[in-house]
Protein backbone atom coordinates (compact mmCIF):
# COMPACT_ATOMS: atom_id res chain seq x y z
CA UNK A 1 0.00 0.00 0.00
CA UNK A 2 1.06 3.86 -0.16
CA UNK A 3 -0.44 6.05 1.92
CA UNK A 4 -1.37 9.38 0.40
CA UNK A 5 -2.66 12.57 2.46
CA UNK A 6 -6.65 10.86 1.41
CA UNK A 7 -5.64 7.45 2.84
CA UNK A 8 -4.03 4.55 1.92
CA UNK A 9 -4.45 4.04 -1.87
CA UNK A 10 -4.00 0.90 -3.72
CA UNK A 11 -0.48 0.82 -4.91
CA UNK A 12 0.16 0.79 -9.02
CA UNK A 13 1.71 -2.22 -10.03
CA UNK A 14 4.44 0.00 -11.79
CA UNK A 15 4.89 1.96 -8.69
CA UNK A 16 6.28 -1.30 -7.05
CA UNK A 17 8.44 -2.31 -9.57
CA UNK A 18 9.96 1.12 -10.00
CA UNK A 19 10.67 0.83 -6.40
CA UNK A 20 12.43 -3.12 -6.12
CA UNK A 21 14.44 -1.64 -9.59
CA UNK A 22 15.56 1.43 -6.85
CA UNK A 23 16.36 -1.22 -3.96
CA UNK A 24 18.03 -3.33 -6.48
CA UNK A 25 19.87 -0.48 -7.66
CA UNK A 26 21.22 0.93 -4.28
CA UNK A 27 22.53 -2.60 -3.44
CA UNK A 28 24.26 -3.07 -6.41
CA UNK A 29 25.83 0.20 -6.14
CA UNK A 30 26.53 0.05 -1.77
CA UNK A 31 27.84 -3.88 -1.99
CA UNK A 32 29.39 -4.39 -6.31
CA UNK A 33 30.48 -6.83 -7.31
CA UNK A 34 27.59 -9.20 -5.74
CA UNK A 35 25.32 -12.05 -7.24
CA UNK A 36 21.60 -11.79 -7.56
CA UNK A 37 21.49 -14.71 -5.03
CA UNK A 38 23.20 -11.84 -2.84
CA UNK A 39 20.57 -9.33 -3.21
CA UNK A 40 17.36 -12.02 -3.28
CA UNK A 41 19.48 -12.98 0.92
CA UNK A 42 19.67 -9.24 1.80
CA UNK A 43 16.46 -7.46 0.62
CA UNK A 44 14.07 -10.46 1.29
CA UNK A 45 12.92 -10.09 -2.44
CA UNK A 46 11.74 -13.58 -4.10
CA UNK A 47 15.04 -14.97 -6.47
CA UNK A 48 12.33 -14.71 -9.48
CA UNK A 49 11.80 -11.46 -8.55
CA UNK A 50 15.35 -10.64 -8.37
CA UNK A 51 16.05 -12.44 -11.87
CA UNK A 52 13.70 -10.02 -13.62
CA UNK A 53 14.16 -6.71 -11.88
CA UNK A 54 18.30 -7.35 -12.79
CA UNK A 55 17.71 -8.31 -16.53
CA UNK A 56 15.63 -4.83 -16.65
CA UNK A 57 18.36 -3.03 -15.06
CA UNK A 58 20.87 -4.94 -17.63
CA UNK A 59 18.50 -3.72 -20.55
CA UNK A 60 18.89 0.00 -19.71
CA UNK A 61 22.49 -0.53 -18.80
CA UNK A 62 22.63 0.67 -15.19
CA UNK A 63 23.93 -2.81 -14.23
CA UNK A 64 26.36 -5.34 -15.79
CA UNK A 65 27.55 -8.53 -15.26
CA UNK A 66 31.20 -8.51 -14.42
CA UNK A 67 31.98 -12.49 -14.63
CA UNK A 68 32.05 -15.78 -12.21
CA UNK A 69 33.18 -16.15 -8.77
CA UNK A 70 33.98 -19.41 -7.05
CA UNK A 71 35.11 -17.92 -4.28
CA UNK A 72 31.66 -19.15 -2.36
CA UNK A 73 30.18 -22.32 -1.53
CA UNK A 74 28.02 -23.71 -4.01
CA UNK A 75 28.28 -23.16 -7.96
CA UNK A 76 29.84 -19.93 -9.05
CA UNK A 77 27.98 -17.02 -9.44
CA UNK A 78 27.02 -14.19 -12.05
CA UNK A 79 28.12 -11.42 -10.42
CA UNK A 80 27.08 -7.87 -10.96
CA UNK A 81 27.98 -4.02 -11.09
CA UNK A 82 27.07 -0.81 -11.74
CA UNK A 83 27.07 0.14 -15.81
CA UNK A 84 25.74 3.65 -16.37
CA UNK A 85 28.30 4.15 -19.04
CA UNK A 86 25.25 6.05 -21.28
CA UNK A 87 24.50 8.21 -18.25
CA UNK A 88 25.15 11.68 -17.05
CA UNK A 89 24.45 13.75 -13.71
CA UNK A 90 24.53 17.27 -14.14
CA UNK A 91 24.94 19.69 -10.77
CA UNK A 92 25.87 23.66 -11.27
CA UNK A 93 26.17 26.30 -8.93
CA UNK A 94 25.53 29.85 -9.54
CA UNK A 95 27.47 32.11 -7.30
CA UNK A 96 27.87 35.98 -6.65
CA UNK A 97 30.86 35.59 -9.29
CA UNK A 98 31.64 31.91 -10.68
CA UNK A 99 29.26 29.33 -11.87
CA UNK A 100 30.34 25.92 -11.53
CA UNK A 101 29.33 22.91 -13.74
CA UNK A 102 30.09 19.27 -12.67
CA UNK A 103 29.17 15.98 -14.41
CA UNK A 104 29.51 12.34 -12.85
CA UNK A 105 28.55 8.90 -14.70
CA UNK A 106 26.26 6.47 -12.23
CA UNK A 107 28.82 5.53 -9.73
CA UNK A 108 29.20 9.21 -8.99
CA UNK A 109 33.09 9.43 -11.21
CA UNK A 110 33.88 12.99 -12.35
CA UNK A 111 33.30 13.23 -16.57
CA UNK A 112 33.57 16.81 -16.23
CA UNK A 113 34.20 19.68 -14.26
CA UNK A 114 33.81 23.40 -15.77
CA UNK A 115 34.55 26.92 -13.49
CA UNK A 116 33.49 30.45 -15.13
CA UNK A 117 32.72 33.65 -14.21
CA UNK A 118 29.80 35.07 -13.87
CA UNK A 119 28.56 38.77 -13.17
CA UNK A 120 25.85 39.11 -9.94
CA UNK A 121 25.06 42.31 -11.07
CA UNK A 122 23.11 41.04 -13.52
CA UNK A 123 19.24 40.91 -13.96
CA UNK A 124 17.60 37.70 -13.57
CA UNK A 125 17.14 36.90 -17.60
CA UNK A 126 19.83 37.98 -18.15
CA UNK A 127 21.79 35.86 -15.46
CA UNK A 128 19.54 32.81 -16.58
CA UNK A 129 20.68 33.48 -20.17
CA UNK A 130 24.55 33.19 -19.37
CA UNK A 131 23.98 29.51 -17.03
CA UNK A 132 22.05 28.65 -19.59
CA UNK A 133 24.93 28.59 -21.82
CA UNK A 134 27.01 27.25 -19.90
CA UNK A 135 24.36 24.25 -19.39
CA UNK A 136 24.29 23.97 -23.45
CA UNK A 137 27.89 23.61 -23.55
CA UNK A 138 27.95 20.75 -20.88
CA UNK A 139 24.66 18.60 -22.31
CA UNK A 140 25.97 19.06 -25.82
CA UNK A 141 29.86 17.89 -24.68
CA UNK A 142 28.19 14.78 -22.71
CA UNK A 143 25.51 14.55 -26.31
CA UNK A 144 28.97 13.75 -27.82
CA UNK A 145 30.17 11.07 -25.59
CA UNK A 146 27.02 9.43 -26.21
CA UNK A 147 25.73 9.81 -22.81
CA UNK A 148 21.91 10.29 -21.83
CA UNK A 149 21.26 12.94 -19.15
CA UNK A 150 19.76 11.31 -15.89
CA UNK A 151 18.95 15.33 -14.50
CA UNK A 152 20.85 19.12 -13.38
CA UNK A 153 20.03 19.93 -10.44
CA UNK A 154 21.32 24.05 -9.69
CA UNK A 155 22.55 25.71 -6.48
CA UNK A 156 21.71 28.93 -5.51
CA UNK A 157 22.99 31.04 -2.47
CA UNK A 158 19.95 31.89 -1.27
CA UNK A 159 16.45 31.25 0.24
CA UNK A 160 14.69 28.26 -1.93
CA UNK A 161 11.21 27.00 -1.13
CA UNK A 162 10.18 23.42 -1.30
CA UNK A 163 9.13 23.93 -5.21
CA UNK A 164 12.76 25.26 -6.01
CA UNK A 165 11.30 28.89 -6.79
CA UNK A 166 14.35 31.02 -5.08
CA UNK A 167 12.64 33.11 -2.76
CA UNK A 168 15.50 35.44 -1.62
CA UNK A 169 19.00 35.53 -3.47
CA UNK A 170 19.86 38.77 -1.38
CA UNK A 171 24.24 38.57 -2.92
CA UNK A 172 22.62 37.80 -6.30
CA UNK A 173 19.75 40.24 -6.21
CA UNK A 174 17.44 37.63 -7.41
CA UNK A 175 13.48 37.10 -5.59
CA UNK A 176 10.59 35.13 -6.56
CA UNK A 177 13.00 33.43 -9.31
CA UNK A 178 11.33 30.45 -11.00
CA UNK A 179 14.93 29.46 -12.04
CA UNK A 180 13.91 25.99 -12.91
CA UNK A 181 11.53 27.25 -15.63
CA UNK A 182 13.10 29.81 -17.09
CA UNK A 183 15.92 27.36 -17.67
CA UNK A 184 13.71 24.87 -18.86
CA UNK A 185 12.83 27.69 -21.24
CA UNK A 186 16.32 28.60 -22.21
CA UNK A 187 17.36 25.40 -22.53
CA UNK A 188 14.02 24.65 -24.89
CA UNK A 189 12.60 21.64 -22.71
CA UNK A 190 15.68 19.69 -22.83
CA UNK A 191 13.82 16.67 -21.57
CA UNK A 192 15.27 15.68 -18.32
CA UNK A 193 14.05 17.05 -15.00
CA UNK A 194 15.99 20.06 -13.70
CA UNK A 195 15.82 20.77 -9.58
CA UNK A 196 16.54 24.21 -7.94
CA UNK A 197 17.95 24.06 -4.17
CA UNK A 198 20.13 26.15 -1.65
CA UNK A 199 23.88 25.74 -2.14
CA UNK A 200 24.14 24.67 1.60
CA UNK A 201 21.64 21.48 1.18
CA UNK A 202 23.59 20.29 -2.00
CA UNK A 203 27.04 21.18 -0.48
CA UNK A 204 25.93 18.85 2.56
CA UNK A 205 24.55 16.28 -0.16
CA UNK A 206 27.86 15.93 -1.90
CA UNK A 207 29.84 15.71 1.84
CA UNK A 208 27.26 12.63 2.52
CA UNK A 209 28.31 11.09 -0.83
CA UNK A 210 31.32 11.85 -1.84
CA UNK A 211 33.15 13.18 0.57
CA UNK A 212 35.66 12.30 3.15
CA UNK A 213 33.24 11.25 5.54
CA UNK A 214 30.56 9.91 3.29
CA UNK A 215 28.07 8.11 4.59
CA UNK A 216 27.89 9.87 8.02
CA UNK A 217 24.42 10.22 9.01
CA UNK A 218 24.49 13.52 11.45
CA UNK A 219 26.44 16.51 9.65
CA UNK A 220 25.94 19.82 8.70
CA UNK A 221 27.62 21.92 6.06
CA UNK A 222 29.23 25.47 6.30
CA UNK A 223 29.41 26.95 3.16
CA UNK A 224 32.04 29.76 3.76
CA UNK A 225 31.37 31.64 0.42
CA UNK A 226 30.10 35.61 0.69
CA UNK A 227 27.34 33.94 2.60
CA UNK A 228 27.20 31.71 5.06
CA UNK A 229 24.61 29.36 4.83
CA UNK A 230 24.52 25.64 6.72
CA UNK A 231 23.01 22.60 4.67
CA UNK A 232 22.06 19.95 7.61
CA UNK A 233 21.37 16.44 7.50
CA UNK A 234 20.29 14.23 10.06
CA UNK A 235 19.41 10.53 10.54
CA UNK A 236 20.88 10.34 7.15
CA UNK A 237 18.06 12.89 5.76
CA UNK A 238 18.76 16.28 4.53
CA UNK A 239 16.29 18.51 6.54
CA UNK A 240 14.49 21.38 4.54
CA UNK A 241 12.07 22.73 6.65
CA UNK A 242 8.36 23.11 6.31
CA UNK A 243 9.22 25.50 3.75
CA UNK A 244 12.74 24.99 2.83
CA UNK A 245 13.72 27.72 4.83
CA UNK A 246 16.49 25.66 7.12
CA UNK A 247 20.16 26.29 7.91
CA UNK A 248 20.42 30.11 7.81
CA UNK A 249 22.88 30.29 10.55
CA UNK A 250 24.19 32.66 8.63
CA UNK A 251 21.84 35.52 10.60
CA UNK A 252 21.68 33.95 13.31
CA UNK A 253 22.28 37.30 15.98
CA UNK A 254 25.92 36.68 17.69
CA UNK A 255 26.38 40.38 19.13
CA UNK A 256 23.50 42.95 18.98
CA UNK A 257 26.02 45.85 19.44
CA UNK A 258 28.50 43.91 16.42
CA UNK A 259 28.88 45.42 12.98
CA UNK A 260 26.14 45.88 10.36
CA UNK A 261 25.27 42.90 8.17
CA UNK A 262 23.76 43.17 4.67
CA UNK A 263 20.27 42.17 6.25
CA UNK A 264 19.31 45.23 8.57
CA UNK A 265 20.60 43.54 11.74
CA UNK A 266 23.94 43.69 13.71
CA UNK A 267 26.34 41.11 14.65
CA UNK A 268 25.16 38.00 12.46
CA UNK A 269 26.96 34.96 12.19
CA UNK A 270 28.07 36.26 8.61
CA UNK A 271 29.00 39.36 9.17
CA UNK A 272 31.16 38.30 11.99
CA UNK A 273 33.06 34.98 10.55
CA UNK A 274 31.82 34.91 7.25
CA UNK A 275 34.81 36.14 4.49
CA UNK A 276 34.68 40.07 4.98
CA UNK A 277 35.56 39.15 8.91
CA UNK A 278 37.89 36.17 8.11
CA UNK A 279 40.00 38.48 5.88
CA UNK A 280 39.82 42.10 7.86
CA UNK A 281 38.24 43.88 5.05
CA UNK A 282 35.14 43.49 2.19
CA UNK A 283 36.77 42.77 -0.90
CA UNK A 284 35.22 42.61 -4.26
CA UNK A 285 34.30 39.27 -5.84
CA UNK A 286 36.79 39.47 -7.92
CA UNK A 287 39.23 39.98 -5.63
CA UNK A 288 38.18 37.38 -3.04
CA UNK A 289 40.33 34.53 -4.33
CA UNK A 290 43.79 36.78 -4.53
CA UNK A 291 42.81 37.73 -0.73
CA UNK A 292 43.02 34.51 0.54
CA UNK A 293 45.90 33.66 -0.88
CA UNK A 294 47.78 36.84 0.33
CA UNK A 295 46.09 35.63 4.00
CA UNK A 296 47.36 32.38 3.51
CA UNK A 297 50.58 33.88 2.89
CA UNK A 298 51.05 36.24 5.58
CA UNK A 299 49.99 33.74 8.18
CA UNK A 300 52.44 30.68 7.14
CA UNK A 301 54.67 33.95 7.49
CA UNK A 302 53.39 34.30 10.92
CA UNK A 303 52.12 37.77 10.34
CA UNK A 304 50.81 38.92 13.95
CA UNK A 305 47.93 40.86 12.42
CA UNK A 306 46.32 38.08 10.31
CA UNK A 307 46.71 35.35 12.92
CA UNK A 308 44.74 37.71 15.04
CA UNK A 309 41.85 38.78 12.53
CA UNK A 310 41.95 34.69 11.59
CA UNK A 311 41.66 34.10 15.34
CA UNK A 312 38.67 36.38 16.14
CA UNK A 313 37.14 35.23 12.88
CA UNK A 314 37.40 31.73 13.98
CA UNK A 315 35.99 32.73 17.72
CA UNK A 316 32.66 34.01 16.14
CA UNK A 317 32.45 30.65 13.92
CA UNK A 318 32.91 28.58 16.90
CA UNK A 319 29.68 30.16 18.41
CA UNK A 320 27.60 30.11 15.43
CA UNK A 321 29.17 26.30 15.26
CA UNK A 322 27.75 25.66 19.11
CA UNK A 323 24.64 27.02 18.47
CA UNK A 324 24.24 24.10 15.59
CA UNK A 325 25.72 21.62 18.24
CA UNK A 326 23.69 22.68 20.78
CA UNK A 327 20.44 21.96 18.93
CA UNK A 328 21.00 19.53 16.59
CA UNK A 329 24.09 17.71 18.04
CA UNK A 330 25.53 16.65 14.38
CA UNK A 331 28.67 13.95 14.04
CA UNK A 332 30.60 16.21 11.78
CA UNK A 333 30.33 20.36 11.08
CA UNK A 334 32.15 20.53 7.47
CA UNK A 335 33.53 23.86 6.94
CA UNK A 336 33.55 24.69 3.10
CA UNK A 337 34.13 27.40 0.60
CA UNK A 338 36.94 29.84 1.39
CA UNK A 339 36.84 28.79 5.33
CA UNK A 340 39.03 25.43 3.37
CA UNK A 341 42.53 26.67 2.85
CA UNK A 342 42.59 28.77 5.90
CA UNK A 343 41.25 25.97 8.19
CA UNK A 344 44.59 25.47 9.78
CA UNK A 345 44.48 28.64 11.58
CA UNK A 346 40.54 28.98 12.07
CA UNK A 347 40.06 25.26 13.55
CA UNK A 348 41.73 25.76 16.62
CA UNK A 349 39.51 29.05 17.53
CA UNK A 350 36.56 26.71 16.78
CA UNK A 351 37.39 23.84 19.01
CA UNK A 352 37.93 26.18 21.73
CA UNK A 353 34.73 28.32 21.44
CA UNK A 354 32.77 24.36 21.05
CA UNK A 355 34.51 23.32 24.50
CA UNK A 356 33.39 26.33 26.25
CA UNK A 357 29.96 26.83 25.04
CA UNK A 358 28.16 23.08 23.91
CA UNK A 359 26.43 21.48 27.19
CA UNK A 360 27.08 17.65 26.16
CA UNK A 361 30.65 16.87 27.71
CA UNK A 362 33.06 16.74 24.52
CA UNK A 363 31.04 18.82 22.75
CA UNK A 364 28.74 16.51 22.44
CA UNK A 365 31.16 14.24 20.07
CA UNK A 366 31.02 16.79 17.19
CA UNK A 367 34.30 17.67 14.96
CA UNK A 368 34.81 20.51 12.81
CA UNK A 369 36.41 19.46 9.70
CA UNK A 370 37.77 21.44 6.25
CA UNK A 371 35.75 20.23 3.45
CA UNK A 372 38.35 18.00 0.87
CA UNK A 373 35.74 18.89 -2.06
CA UNK A 374 36.76 22.71 -2.82
CA UNK A 375 34.52 24.99 -4.63
CA UNK A 376 33.03 22.51 -6.54
CA UNK A 377 30.54 20.97 -3.40
CA UNK A 378 27.72 22.44 -3.85
CA UNK A 379 28.00 21.71 -8.13
CA UNK A 380 28.57 18.21 -7.12
CA UNK A 381 26.31 18.03 -4.76
CA UNK A 382 23.58 18.62 -7.51
CA UNK A 383 24.66 15.47 -9.28
CA UNK A 384 24.10 13.86 -6.19
CA UNK A 385 20.60 14.84 -5.84
CA UNK A 386 20.35 13.58 -9.49
CA UNK A 387 21.82 10.22 -8.23
CA UNK A 388 19.57 10.14 -5.36
CA UNK A 389 16.59 10.78 -7.75
CA UNK A 390 17.75 7.38 -9.58
CA UNK A 391 18.18 5.30 -6.40
CA UNK A 392 14.58 6.60 -5.69
CA UNK A 393 13.12 4.81 -8.50
CA UNK A 394 13.00 8.16 -11.58
CA UNK A 395 14.73 5.77 -13.82
CA UNK A 396 16.18 7.47 -17.16
CA UNK A 397 14.41 7.12 -20.12
CA UNK A 398 15.46 8.26 -24.10
CA UNK A 399 18.71 10.13 -24.79
CA UNK A 400 18.20 14.41 -24.58
CA UNK A 401 19.96 16.38 -26.39
CA UNK A 402 19.63 19.70 -26.84
CA UNK A 403 19.57 20.96 -30.26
Amino acid sequence: MITSTTGPQPADFADVRATNLAVVLRFVREHAPCSRADIAASTGLNKATVSSLVADLIDRRLVRETGLTENRVGRPATMLVLDGSPYAAIGVEINIDYVSAVAVDLAGERLLTWRRSFSSGESVNQGVAGVGAIIRRVVNRMAKEERQILGLAVAVPGLVDVQGTVRLAPNLGWRDADIGGDLAKALRDPGFPIQVDNDANLGALAEQRFGAHAGASDLVYLTGEVGVGAGIILDGRLRRGGRGYSGEIGHVQLDPDGPECHCGRRGCLEVMAGIGAVLGKDPSPGEIQVEIEESVRLARAGDAGTLATLESAGRSLGRGVSVLANLLNPELVILGGYYVPLAPWLLPAVQGELGGRVIASEAGGCRVVASTLGHDAAALGGAARVLDSVDSGRLPGGLSRIP
